[in-house]
């Protein structure tokens, strides 16, 4: 064996039943250091043990954090948890059986937000092929432009399930959502509570509400759940469901990466390797980024799936002594070979703090393409000698070597198709590997202190919509920037002009149109 045929063999790691491998083989000696710290890989296992056995990990919140018994509810910390999680599944396919049988709805619309909808889309998209089993819609934010462009492309209310996904109950996006929602199927006398699906914690405010409305369901999300690792939850199983998509086959590829990365050696637990080549990147003398590169169309929203998990579960100021570290890494990322037309000519030439993340699918196929359609496209050569998916291949490990030349460190992980078993799989990968940083860097992966200081942010500036409005209206004249603050002189003042723009554009104040912002005079108008 040559010296380079055994540097690449310890560097990929690959697992023969399913096909699923990953090569740090362009990282050069970098995770190594960390593979081999023996220390810290047994804190890693020792800590994940206690996870899974549903000890209080997430602290700060004092709740278990129990994602992973959901493809696995034998793991589960009591009986009554496994009962719960197993119970709910055969509710959810039993709904679902009834819903796709029953012919009443051709399309679904999901109302969520962040991991409430990021993951149902990402599996729609790389699942459900074109003509799924109900057409998915998703409303994931409160602007009204995007609202009224989901809704016009819904061909017809009266046979569209609604599902409201919230685990609080009262997340504001969600909420607002939900009323337009109502009020565009009151306006077309429609029935409302036969037709709404409320997925929520027990006894929350969406659940008393939906109970009470009489919705045509309701299934739980629980505490130990966090939204950005609810995808093999009620979130993520229904809207499968409802697509077609195999979701027992989607479990178990998701169960058996977490059997994979249970294993005690470094070398053969694949998400402590990839947590090891992030843990090095980040610990670099320029800490780097992570960009996304799936060669594949149906992966595209993988990166902003993955934005979210890693961004929201690393980024975190205190570790969990309470040290400042400022941890985290930035990721973000779009599709090959698009990539090459982007940002591919940065990484290649540009700024050195980034290391890519490429995923490759070896069979040019998917379980909804019939052999007929193969023959038409996947299997055309055109160029007498190659198909577009053997460009593709080409295209990924030309931009791999493109980027070792210049020494860009990346990683490849493989699957030999993407279906559910394996896209299952791709998923749990990369949450294992959130909870061994987690571990690496003594952070608490599984709470999110800066996204409820924006929310609360949020409903500060709503409040100060107010307080203007009633300084404008106490007035009774109009007032400038500056007059308006002496009103308000504890206020951040490019708050106020942030809030008079808004009231303006919406109609609910009006302006002298002065061309200077600060000498502007705003007054609200009479009818």
């Amino acid at each position: 064996m040559t010296k380079s045929v055994q540097s690449l063999k310890e560097s990929v790691f690959f697992e023969p039943t399913s096909g699923f491998s990953i090569d740090i083989s362009h990282c050069e000696s970098m995770p190594q250091a960390v593979l081999e710290d023996s220390t810290l890989i047994e804190q890693c296992l020792a800590e994940l043990r206690s996870l899974e056995s549903g000890e209080l990990v997430n602290q700060d919140e004092k709740r278990m954090v129990g994602h992973y018994w959901l493809r696995n509810p034998s793991l589960s910390p009591s009986p009554e948890i496994r009962r719960a999680i197993e119970e709910s599944l055969d509710s959810l396919k039993e709904f679902a059986a009834d819903i796709l049988s029953g012919g009443r709805f051709t399309d679904f619309c999901l109302v969520g937000i962040g991991g409430s909808a990021l993951g149902p889309q990402l599996i729609a998209d790389a699942l459900a092929g074109p003509r799924p089993a109900l057409q998915p819609h998703f409303l994931d934010n409160t602007d009204p432009i995007g609202i009224l462009k989901v809704l016009a492309t819904i061909p017809d209310l009266s046979k569209t399930l609604f599902i409201i996904i919230s685990k609080s109950g009262g997340t504001p996006e969600t909420r607002n959502g939900m009323e337009i929602l109502v009020t565009q199927l009151e306006a077309q006398n429609l029935s409302v509570s036969d037709r709404l699906v409320a997925i929520t914690q027990p006894d929350s405010l969406l659940s008393r509400r939906a109970r009470d409305e009489r919705w045509l369901a309701q299934f739980p999300i629980w505490d130990w759940v966090g939204g950005r690792t609810s995808i093999s939850s009620a979130v993520g199983i229904l809207p499968a469901l409802l697509s077609g998509i195999d979701v027992d086959s989607f479990l178990d590829g998701m169960a058996f990466m977490d059997h994979l990365t249970r294993a005690e050696s470094s070398r053969e637990n694949p998400a402590l390797i990839l947590a090891s080549v992030w843990r090095a990147m980040r610990n670099h003398s320029i800490p780097k980024d992570m960009v996304v590169l799936p060669y594949r169309d149906e992966l595209l929203l993988m990166s902003r799936y993955l934005q979210q998990l890693v961004m929201e579960s690393l980024g975190k100021e205190f570790t969990r002594e309470g040290k400042k570290v400022e941890e985290g890494i930035a990721v973000y990322g779009n599709k090959g070979s698009t990539d090459q037309h982007a940002y591919v000519q940065q990484l290649r030439d540009g700024l050195s703090n980034f290391f890519a993340t490429f995923i490759e699918v070896l069979s040019d196929s998917a379980e909804w393409i019939t052999p007929e359609r193969a023959s038409t496209v996947t299997r055309v050569l055109v160029d007498r000698e190659n198909t577009s998916g053997e460009y593709l291949s080409g295209f990924l490990h030309g931009t791999r070597q493109a980027l070792l030349e210049k020494g860009r460190p990346n990683v490849l992980l493989t699957i030999p198709a993407l279906n559910p078993y394996t896209f299952g799989m791709l998923l749990a990968l990369f949450e294992r590997a959130v909870t061994f940083y987690g571990s690496m860097a003594k952070i608490n992966a599984y709470h999110q202190p800066g996204v409820e200081a924006g929310k609360r942010a949020a409903s500060a500036q709503l409040e100060l919509k107010k307080q203007v409005l009633e300084v404008l209206r106490s007035a009774g004249e109009a007032l400038s920037l500056f007059e308006v603050h002496q009103g308000l002189i504890s206020s951040d003042v490019g708050s106020i002009l942030a809030r008079l723009r808004k009231l303006e554009a919406d109609g609910q104040i009006v302006s002298d149109q002065n061309p200077s912002l600060f000498e502007r005079k705003y007054r609200i108008e009479i009818n």
